[in-house]
C-alpha cells in the first residue's frame, strides 16, 4: 500500500477518536454510536497494522 492511503487512514482514525471523544463527553450518550465508533475504529488499526 502507498504512504497517501495510510496517511489517510490515520487521519480518519483520528477524526473518529474526536467523534468518539465528543459523544462520550455528551449528557447523555449514545451507547449504540460509541460501539459503532470503537469498532471502526478498530478496524483502521487492524489495516494500518497490515501495511
Amino acid at each position: 500500500m502507498n504512504s497517501s492511503h495510510a496517511t489517510a487512514l490515520h487521519t480518519k482514525h483520528a477524526g473518529l477518536e474526536a467523534k468518539l471523544q465528543m459523544e462520550m463527553n455528551r449528557p447523555a450518550p449514545d451507547a449504540v454510536m460509541i460501539q459503532k465508533l470503537k469498532k471502526e475504529k478498530l478496524r483502521i488499526k487492524e489495516e494500518l497494522a497490515e501495511i
